[in-house]
This record gives structure tokens, C-alpha cells and sequence, in this order.
């Protein structure tokens, strides 16, 4: 993604940290800390054990801090969400690595002196290390001083430094480890030849067959009784299909804390105040300084209309440049918007740019670091501004000089660009200049030389300052939900009277009454939110008893557990609705087979069934578990091309998903199967196994993994 883009992918998933060095030029994070340090500390902070290895919770606490960190700095919002996120999104790594690394030391895994060496200083260097020491002349990267740098810090930096650096390292180590045990473990994928000859051979089959079949509805329901000792004997039986975790359900109620008519009226009155200095000031940056307002509010630059997002926006672009517009509500807000400018601009551009950065975000760490000063950069823009002028390559010149990792491997080229995508300056350098237009830019990540390719398309683009206005909660607001939270949660001891409770006095106003179920290990708590806290504290109450009110984001919640489940067997009421079915219907199979008697002939069948039709199948094939004339079957249709059963009747009534079945297979020919030759059916069958290897998870699953994290909540 280029770093010059201002939306940010919202799904992007959270991979390992790798902590930034620091030097000459940036800042050393003391990010991760040696691992000799979580041999100590007492029992007391150990947030989590993995294969009898802990994980100390102050340790623990940093990484998610700084996990939280990059994601805010990614785009994310500061909500309880994107904490939830990074704390999950951390100890999941943390047990990753724990895991691994075991793995590791029993295949003799291990990085040696001089692979770690070509690592740091090799080709393919770490990126952060090539941008400290690459000659900015001859854009080459200078591994001898780099390894200059790395042994002064290893000999005589800092204690706070080596560990940095030292951690830094490992996980270079650890990166590479587990490159080489995915690579075995893919790689160690094959498919034998027997194995697609029988594909192959079981593929060419094709089978013609006669049936009887009578479905379980036939027998009602209700001369079908399951006893709970029947279920319960079935759990145990498949006890791996019916495990649980500790869980409990909770009925609970919302008091949403929302602003009273009064915070609205104190929220419009100032907003109104500012409205005569909004309307007049024409320094907006001083003045947004100065009333706080938040930068991700303005967008300094023309956007079209469709990348207006206002629901006002109808209103907002047919006014005048210069006027202003509200105030207007729209979520928690208030608004004033002012209309800057308005004229014609492209729908989209194509652009090249070379990016000589003075700042850069790094890609794994989301941590900004400097590159260079404003004075250095502006040179250096200027001179290529001029090389190219005089007939330098542009391609070659954005591969070696280039900041933006977008874009710099394809000769600095962005396509299809809409207006709003980049910053503000880019922008409208690109939007509101013609075709074949260059120059310098200066935007937060530095100074970009651009030349306008093309552009598309023609619509009316819109600058908009908008000032907003929180409407505040006040406290006698906070205070008079906090009476009627309480008041409810006074006069409800235990279960029957929260229900009787909230029948009385709260269902009359609307309020509704829902239902949640947790472990421990969740973050949220369906349709209330985010809260490690909450889960806590649900977990330490008993059965039937009520919560003290909690708040949660802007809302409090008065909670009963209804439930309280302990890990391990599913008990016999959970598992009823989907056991009772599987062993109604074996009854109501042994019924039919009783009534089918002993038979020779399909037409003895279809008459002890009362009729049932004689039914035939043709052109089936072995992989086709769904046919039409049978449904989903594929334990019949298994028993159509068992050999032994071949052009005969099956003595059996044989049991399906949907009802009984007695078949006659009239015959089972071949066909010709066209798939290409065996090898390369076993490359291709190898290839998307080793697609699909997902070792961690199964180790994982084999691990014996204790979370203790609600505790510290």
C-alpha cells in the first residue's frame, strides 16, 4: 500500500511485530525484551502458560501496547475494539512463537553465524537497514557499515540498546526458522501414484442401480422416545464432537447513556458562537489549532461529489465559495461547513511520482522514523526534477531514489486515482493541473516530483472546511441514568426478580431484554461490546446471581447469569436437539427394517413398505454424493459401488441421512477419464496440499495452553 495513501485498509490483519533498529538516523524501541527476563518474576504475573512456558504479564502488556499503537496508526479508531484486537492479535502471536520455537529445537532447526550474517548484510537485508545505509549517490547498500554500526552498539552501546538490538535479532532468527519448517513441512507433501491411480480408476465408474426407499418422517415422532440416558451414552461415545469450554449466559439490560435536550442546546449555543469566526477567519489552520479540532475531521483538498460523505452534502456544495452552512447534526456532533472553492476536475488520474521522503512509516512496526531534513530532501527532488528535464530515465531514477514502496518498482506509476485517495497537497497538484503538468510537491511524507500522465472524465470537485462541536453528556445526564441503573439493580436480588423487574418497569419503556454466552477467552460480549472486565466478573458470579451495573463504552448493563457451564462433556439438555434427532432416526430405521421383513426382491420390499415405487438411478457416478433421485446419500451410494455388491441385491435395509434405502445395483461399467497424465495429476494434487498446510493449528490443538489473562482484569 503507498504510503502516501490516506485510507487505510480497516481489515488488514495484525502480523508479527518486528521491532525497528535505531541507527544514526532513528529512534531504538525497546520493543521486544530478552527472553532471559521471563525466567524471573513471581507466579503472580504470569498472564498465560504455554507447554509449561509463561508468559509474564508486564512483558505481555508492552507488546499489546505497542501492537495498539500500530494499529492506530494504520487507521484504526481508539475504541475498546481496537484494544480487544491487539491484545487477542498478541497473544495469539505469542503463542505462535512459544509453539514454534519448540518445534524448532526438536527438528534441529537453527540460523548459523554466517547465515545470520548474509541476513543482516546479505542481497535481501532487512528493508529498515538497507534505508539506514544505502548511499543515497549510488542508491547501493553498504553492508560494511551497516555491520560497523551493529558490532559498536553489540561492544559497547547501552545495556538498553544491546537488549533492543539483541531481540531485534532474534526474531530475524525466528523469521527465518520458521521459513525453513514451513518449507519441510510443505515440501514433504506427495501424492503416491497408487493413490491417483485409484482417483482415476474409482472416477471412471459408473453405476446403474434399482432402489426402495422410505423416508423417517414415515414414522411419526411421537411413537419414538429418547431417553436421557440413551443421549448421554451417545455423548460419551463421541465425546471429541460434544466437548465444551467453561461458558456462561447471561440475561441482561442496556441503559444507553445519551446526551439529554439540554446537552444538545449547550452543544448548538457553542457551536453558534464560533459560527461568526468560522464564517470570517482566513487563517483556518490557526484557528483549528486553537479550538483542538482534530486534522482527520478536514481533508485539505478537492473531492468529487460522490466522495463527499456528508448527508448534508446536497445542501453544503450549492452554496457560494466562502459560505458557510449549519448547524447540522450528525452523529454526536454538530456541524459548520464552509465551502472553500468549487470548480471542474477529472474523475481519476494517472500519475508517476518519485517520493524523497523526510519521514517514513515502517510497513511491520507502524513506527515513524526520520530519513532526512526538509533542506536535503527539496535538493535532491530538484536535482532529479532537473536530470529528467535534461532526458534522464524516469524509471531508473524512481527505482533508485524512491521512498514510496507502493510504487517505486513500477516506475513511480498510481492509476485510476479518484480524488480524496492521497493528501491533500498531491491531490490537488494532480486534480487541478492539466495533463503532461510536473513539479514538486511537498506533502507530510516529504517532497514528491510528479508528472500527470492522463486523466478520465470530468466533474464538479468541492474543498470543505468543517468545524465540529461534541455534545458533551453532562454530569446531572450521566447522573440521573446512573439513578435509574441502580434503582433497577437495587430491586433485583436474583433471577426472578430481575425478570419480575423488568416486566414491570422496564419493558413498558421500550427497553428490550437479551440474552449472551461467553468464556473466557472472549473479548466481546454479543450485543454489548468490548469488555475483558465485564467477562471477568461474569465469570465470578454464581448461577441466578445479578451483576453490579457495569459500563461499557456509552451504555450501562445490568446482567443475571442465567448459566454456568463447566469444560468438558456437553451436558445431556445442550446436546439434545441434534443427538435426539441422529437417534430417533436410528429407532425409526431398526422400525422400518422390522417391517420390511425378510425379502428377496425389491417388489417384496415396496410391498411391505405399502407400495413405496420401485425407483431407478443411471449414470452415477462415485463422486456425486448428491443425486436427485436420492438426495444427499453418500453411505448408499459407497454401498452401490462396493465391488462385492456388484450386480446384486443388497440384503440389507441400509440407513441414510434422510430415510432407509434397499438397492439393487444393476451394473457398474467404466468410462473414459480425461485428467491428464498421472504426474501431473500428483503435481497439481501436491501443490494444493502444500497450499493448504496449516501446521500451527494442529499444534496449537495438541497444546496445552492455559490463558490466565482475565485474571488481570
Amino acid at each position: 500500500m503507498s504510503i502516501i495513501q490516506t485510507i487505510r485498509d480497516k481489515g488488514a490483519t495484525i502480523t508479527v511485530v518486528i521491532v525497528a533498529l535505531a541507527l544514526l538516523g532513528f529512534v531504538l524501541t525497546d520493543y521486544f525484551s530478552s527472553r532471559t527476563q521471563m525466567a524471573f518474576g513471581s507466579s503472580s504475573d504470569v498472564i498465560g502458560v504455554v507447554n509449561g512456558r509463561k508468559i509474564r504479564q508486564a512483558e505481555f502488556s508492552k507488546r499489546v501496547k505497542m501492537a495498539e499503537d500500530i494499529m492506530r496508526q494504520q487507521g484504526y479508531p481508539s475504541t475498546s475494539a481496537t484494544s480487544a484486537m491487539a491484545e487477542d492479535n498478541t497473544w495469539d502471536q505469542e503463542v505462535t512463537r512459544i509453539i514454534m520455537e519448540e518445534e524448532f529445537k526438536k527438528l534441529g532447526i537453527v540460523v548459523s553465524k554466517k547465515e545470520l550474517g548474509d541476513i543482516l548484510y546479505g542481497p535481501n537485508a532487512p528493508e529498515d537497514l538497507k534505508k539506514q545505509f544505502t548511499d543515497p549517490k549510488t542508491g547501493q547498500y553498504n553492508a560494511l557499515e551497516a555491520k560497523r554500526q551493529i558490532d559498536q552498539i553489540l561492544k559497547r552501546g547501552a545495556p538498553e540498546m544491546k537488549a533492543s538490538l539483541n531481540n531485534y535479532i532474534d526474531q530475524l532468527i525466528y523469521q527465518r526458522q520458521y521459513e525453513k519448517y514451513m518449507s519441510l513441512f510443505t515440501h514433504s507433501a506427495n501424492v503416491p501414484r497408487w493413490y491417483v491411480e485409484k482417483q482415476n480408476a474409482d472416477n471412471s465408474l459408473m453405476g446403474k442401480a434399482s432402489f426402495v426407499k422410505e423416508l423417517y418422517t414415515a414414522v411419526p415422532d411421537s411413537v419414538v422416545k429418547v431417553e436421557d440416558r440413551e443421549i448421554a451414552d451417545y455423548i460419551r461415545k463421541h465425546r471429541e464432537e460434544y466437548k465444551q469450554e467453561e461458558s456462561r449466559t447471561i440475561s441482561y439490560v442496556i441503559f444507553d447513556v445519551k446526551p439529554s435536550a439540554a446537552d444538545t442546546a449547550e452543544a448548538l449555543k457553542r457551536i453558534n458562537e464560533l459560527k461568526i469566526t468560522f464564517d470570517t477567519t482566513t487563517n483556518l489552520e490557526q484557528f483549528f489549532a486553537r479550538e483542538g479540532v482534530d486534522a482527520s475531521v478536514n481533508y485539505d483538498g478537492y473531492k468529487s461529489e460522490k466522495s463527499i460523505t456528508s448527508s448534508y452534502k446536497d445542501s453544503i456544495i450549492r452554496m457560494s465559495p466562502g459560505s458557510v452552512f449549519g448547524p447540522y447534526i450528525e452523529g454526536n456532533r454538530y456541524f459548520l461547513a464552509r465551502l472553500e472553492g468549487a470548480r471542474r476536475i477529472p474523475d481519476t488520474v494517472k500519475v508517476r511520482h518519485i517520493l524523497i521522503a523526510t519521514e517514513q512509516t515502517d510497513p511491520q512496526t507502524g513506527q515513524k522514523r526520520f530519513v532526512r531534513d526538509t533542506t536535503a530532501a527539496y535538493k535532491l527532488a530538484d536535482s532529479l526534477k532537473n536530470v529528467i528535464a535534461k532526458g534522464g530515465n524516469f524509471d531508473s531514477l524512481c527505482a533508485k531514489f524512491s521512498d514510496d514502496p507502493g510504487s517505486k518498482d513500477k516506475g513511480g506509476v498510481y492509476e485510476n486515482i479518484y480524488s480524496g485517495q492521497m493528501v491533500g497537497p498531491f491531490n490537488d497538484f494532480i486534480f487541478l493541473n492539466p495533463t503532461g503538468a510536473k513539479g514538486i510537491v511537498k506533502t507530510v511524507y516529504g517532497y514528491h516530483y510528479i508528472e500527470i500522465l492522463s486523466q478520465k472524465g470530468s466533474t464538479m470537485g468541492y474543498k470543505i472546511s468543517y468545524l465540529p462541536q461534541d455534545i458533551i453528556i453532562s454530569g446531572e445526564t450521566e447522573n440521573n441514568v446512573n439513578n435509574e441503573v441502580n434503582l433497577f439493580a437495587g430491586e433485583s436480588r436474583d433471577l426472578k426478580s430481575f425478570d419480575a423487574n423488568y416486566e414491570k418497569n422496564l419493558k413498558p419503556k421500550g427497553i428490550q431484554k437479551s440474552a449472551a454466552s461467553v468464556t473466557r477467552k472472549d473479548s466481546q460480549i454479543p450485543g454489548i461490546g468490548f469488555s475483558k472486565r465485564f467477562i471477568k466478573k461474569i465469570f465470578e458470579a454464581k448461577a441466578g446471581e445479578v451483576l453490579k451495573p457495569e459500563r461499557v463504552d456509552d451504555k450501562y448493563v445490568v446482567a443475571v447469569v442465567t448459566e454456568v457451564l463447566k469444560e468438558g462433556l456437553m451436558p445431556v439438555y445442550k446436546a439434545r436437539p441434534t443427538v435426539e434427532v441422529i437417534l430417533r432416526n436410528k429407532k425409526k430405521a431398526e422400525i422400518l427394517r422390522q417391517k420390511a421383513g425378510k425379502f428377496n426382491s425389491l417388489e417384496d420390499v415396496s410391498r411391505a413398505w405399502g407400495g413405496k415405487p420401485i425407483e431407478k438411478v443411471d449414470s452415477l457416478k462415485l463422486s456425486g454424493n448428491f443425486i436427485t433421485a436420492l438426495g444427499y446419500e453418500p453411505r448408499i451410494i459407497g454401498a452401490i459401488f462396493n465391488p462385492d455388491n456388484k450386480g446384486k441385491l443388497i440384503p440389507a435395509v441400509l440407513e441414510g441421512i434422510n430415510g432407509v434405502f434397499v438397492v439393487k445395483v444393476d451394473s457398474i461399467t467404466t468410462t473414459p477419464v480425461t485428467t491428464g497424465s498421472i504426474a501431473d495429476q500428483r503435481k497439481e494434487q501436491a501443490n494444493q496440499r502444500r497450499g493448504m498446510a496449516n501446521p500451527v493449528e494442529a499444534l496449537r490443538k495438541e497444546a496445552n495452553i492455559k490463558d490466565r489473562r482475565l485474571k488481570f482484569y
